[in-house]
């Protein structure tokens, strides 16, 4: 079978644009993609746009990606627009593997966009609560006396305490991967927060529910992030075959469950398709909307075992250096969340670690990179969740 190669990559530095629409980002993220790549707009057979929530943020609910890349100079080609939560440019992503690989197209641009800072704070808020199943939101609020400024911070509170509870984790841990993490965004120059932090500094900031504290969380903002995959024929007409598409999954929560297996599911899948299985990865990028999440979703990938997650961050085997580097891009924490565009910079990060072009946090020799993205709240569960293992 013909393998898919990610021909290109582009992103704009995250964070806050107010003189920005989604517009200029997208375009400028997707004219870096193709230059990378060495195509043309002519080249391209079709485009995938993720966005999350253009619809309430700048009232932009149809035609997102028609409307952003009106500029980009397309001739016609179909644009399809995607929207999955936090996980919409990751599934984009999947759609648009699956249609090269199936031989429909042979040259597809992936877009991920989202203008999500907001003058009124409250609009932000909105579209966020609008990622829980509507019909659960009062019981939930209710369960959990939230509002609507606070409901998913709530979500992941409560889960941290019941994990902290059964692990040991502790909230020198959670401020422990901030500073981790920290770290390595100050290598990044495309992350939205580039310094460090003592843990201290960690547990000292502004508490947002307890145990989580501000500089625990993934700020929101600003931006988009743009691939370019082909056939691996079109590549190497074209001399590009650097990294490739080793497996794409995708997977949706199951609403009467009683805890979290979305991810699990969509990494033994991930893994089974690759032909490969934890111990072989090289390089991770995952959904740190907060820095406790990442030490669950270690065991999640089947990095370490069950509750074993502070006991292989305490190791340093996920720091810069360590063994299997986790979020080396500063990852959500220190990137920023612009919600539709985020899973498409993890791949960005995974496809430049492989050309080995990540600079300072570059992991030596990196061959094999994982993805993991999710979003969304149904029941217990992430409303969607993706896992993209990419290779040299």
């Amino acid at each position: 079978m013909s393998r898919v190669v990610v021909a290109g990559t582009g992103l704009i530095p995250f964070g806050k644009h107010p003189e920005q629409s989604i517009a200029p980002m997208s375009v400028a993220a997707a004219s870096a993609a193709l230059r990378d790549a060495g195509v043309g707009v002519r080249d391209i057979d079709a485009v995938y746009f993720g966005n999350a929530a253009a619809g309430l943020l700048t009232g932009q609910e149809m035609v997102r990606g028609q409307a952003a890349l009106r500029k980009l100079g397309l001739s016609g080609q179909p644009v399809f627009n995607i929207e999955n939560a936090c996980a919409s440019s990751s599934s984009a992503f999947f759609l648009a593997w699956s249609a090269v690989l199936a031989g429909q197209f042979d040259c597809v641009l992936v877009v991920g966009a989202e203008k999500f800072l907001h003058p009124d704070k409250s609009v932000t808020s909105l579209a966020l609560s609008s990622a829980v199943d509507q019909d659960e939101l009062a019981e939930t609020r209710q369960r959990l006396g939230s509002h609507a400024s606070s409901i998913f911070m709530d979500l992941y509170a409560e889960r941290v305490r019941a994990y902290a509870s059964r692990t040991g984790a502790t909230p020198e841990d959670f401020a422990n991967v901030a500073v981790k993490t920290r770290a390595a965004g100050v290598a990044n120059p495309n992350a939205f927060i580039r310094s460090p932090a003592a843990r201290e500094e960690v547990l000292s900031s502004r508490m947002i529910s307890e145990p989580l504290t501000m500089l625990m969380c993934a700020p929101n903002a600003d931006g988009a992030a743009a691939v370019v995959l082909c056939s691996e024929e079109f590549a190497r007409r074209r001399g590009n075959g650097e990294v490739y598409v080793r497996s794409c999954v995708v997977t949706s929560g199951i609403a009467d469950r009683e805890s979290e297996g979305i991810v699990e599911r969509a990494a033994i899948k991930a893994y089974e398709q690759a032909g490969i299985g934890p111990q072989d990865v090289d390089v991770v990028e995952l959904h740190d909307a907060t820095t406790p999440a990442e030490l669950w979703l270690y065991e999640m990938l089947g990095l370490c075992g069950p509750d074993q997650g502070p006991d292989f961050f305490r190791k340093g085997s996920t720091a810069l250096g360590g063994r299997v580097p986790v979020n080396p891009s500063g990852g959500m924490l220190c990137r920023g969340h612009p919600v539709g565009a985020s899973g498409l910079a993890q791949v960005c990060e995974l496809a430049d670690q492989i050309r080995g072009r990540s600079g300072e946090r570059q992991k030596q020799g990196a061959r094999v990179g994982l993805a993991e993205n999710s979003g969304g709240r149904v029941g217990r569960e992430s409303a969607a969740a993706v896992v993209t293992i990419l290779s040299s």
